[in-house]
């Protein structure tokens, strides 16, 4: 594989840079005096703030991007390498090609606390609110989030120090190119089944990511998870569990509680012994879990408690996250990121503890493959609403193949006693709100698409 030489710095192109952990990787290497060019379908804020940094952006696709000066060039796993012009160029004119995973891997090389935050869900989350702990210290660390921190003002911040945290996603085993020396579990279940097999399959992975630490890292991981034996069976680096349980595991949540607005108070234990009370700004359940493997890596690093507790509060939110976009009409609009029925449930367990008369909820299903895969599972996760709007399926990477439809996910929901539609064109999904939210309802707007673009524009109705 084509080593890169961090202290010599070269010309690499990027294929789809306005992608958010392409534009990160990018900018990181901006600031070290690399070029960088890349090519995407659109301008957006990214390729903009990219471009006023000193990138060279193409918007479209073509092997006349592919110019002889260029080193090499970075794919994401979303590639398709039989159609794709300018990789087939690239591979014409015999410069390397390297995936986005593997370049990410290499930069993770020059970190003595390089940190990877794993999981099926709560990757942003966790690795913002670590991020926000690692701030608070005054580390200056480099942060590489799959989403946008308010406190960095995007989705990266280039430091001057040994730490560098990142999001490790297990999607075509991507994660296995990457070289941390902490990693963190926060959970396996299925999910991204157009690859893996199963859940062994998947589970499989998980266990060889753990693996990659050396002797001396230091894995944390959800003392929840099934099967952590298999996980752990042969690992040389450390490793401690967390969960809402001071008796079973390392790192433990005891006396949970929920301010007026639903945000989350815990007492913290280690190892069985009472150490202090943290205090969320964010709301579910499922925040807290994520708030305790932040806490297991900032013991490790030795951070102080009182650093540990301010980075938390100061923590609101990564953007799409549970994120409170305004009021409308006398009713809330929340938007969050989940498209995999635990996160559904998460969220929508989450917004019980948040004022409100009646729930709305409206989905948008992404990809076909997972959309076929959990149609029982989003039934029943979408069910704690009492209303539902499905909205069409986000095709994302995928083609529709015929083999399901959103209005399916509709039809299971007969079975369940709630209220439910379905709804193809997002302005006909606008007028029937308007028409039928009522004063203190929350609604929510819920997937990994564009389905957020329904409560910005009814806000300025």
């Amino acid at each position: 594989m084509y080593q890169i030489d961090f202290h010599h710095p070269i010309h690499i192109h990027f294929m789809g840079i306005g992608g958010i952990s392409m534009s990160g990787l990018a900018e990181i290497l901006l600031k070290e005096g690399f070029t960088i060019s890349g090519s995407d379908i659109k301008h957006s804020q990214i390729t903009d703030h990219l471009e006023e940094k000193g990138a060279h952006i193409c918007y479209q696709q073509t092997a006349d991007n592919i110019t002889s000066g260029i080193d090499l060039v970075v794919y994401t796993a979303a590639i398709n390498f039989d159609t794709n012009e300018e990789y087939k160029e690239a591979v014409k004119k015999g410069i390397p090609v390297m995936s986005r995973a593997a370049l990410l891997g290499q930069l993770m090389h020059n970190y003595k606390n390089a940190i990877a935050v794993s999981g099926t869900h709560g990757k942003t989350t966790t690795t913002s609110m670590l991020s926000q702990i690692l701030l608070e210290a005054d580390t200056d660390p480099t942060i590489s989030v799959g989403g946008i921190l308010e406190s960095i003002g995007g989705n990266i911040r280039v430091g001057h120090s040994d730490t560098f945290i990142t999001e490790a996603c297990e999607y075509t085993n991507s994660f296995l190119e990457f070289f941390p020396k902490i990693s963190i579990i926060l959970n396996i279940e299925e999910d991204h089944m157009d690859f893996f097999k199963d859940i062994d399959d998947i589970r499989k992975s998980f266990r060889a990511f753990a693996h990659k630490l050396p002797d001396y890292g230091y894995l944390v991981l959800n003392g929840e998870i099934d099967n952590i034996p298999y996980i752990v069976e042969g690992l040389e680096a450390d490793y401690v569990t967390f969960g809402c349980n001071s008796k079973k595991f390392n790192f433990a949540a005891e006396n949970i509680t929920h301010d007026s607005l639903g945000h989350d108070s815990f007492d913290y234990y280690k190892n069985g012994v009472y150490q202090d009370r943290i205090q969320l700004n964010v709301t579910g359940d499922h925040n807290v879990n994520n708030a305790l493997a932040a806490i297991a890596v900032a013991d490790r690093l030795n951070l102080p408690m009182e650093a540990v507790k301010k980075g938390l509060l100061s923590f609101v939110g990564a953007k799409r996250r549970f994120e409170y976009k305004g009021t409308v009409n006398n009713f809330t609009i929340i938007d969050d990121y989940a498209h995999h029925p635990t996160e559904i449930q998460a969220t929508l367990e989450a917004c019980k503890n948040y004022p409100h008369n009646e729930l709305w909820c409206i989905f948008q299903p992404h990809t076909y493959t997972r959309t076929r895969a959990f149609l029982d599972d989003f039934a029943r996760a979408l069910s704690m609403s009492d209303h539902v709007i499905i909205t069409d399926i986000y095709a994302a990477r995928e083609k529709d193949t015929g083999m399901v439809h959103a209005k399916d996910i509709a039809d299971k929901m007969s079975a369940y006693d709630v209220d439910v539609h379905y709804i193809s064109d997002f302005k006909d999904i606008e007028k029937f709100i308007l028409k039928n939210c009522k004063k203190n309802d929350l609604l929510i707007t819920m997937g990994a698409g564009n389905v957020d673009s329904i409560g910005d524009s009814l806000l300025k109705k």
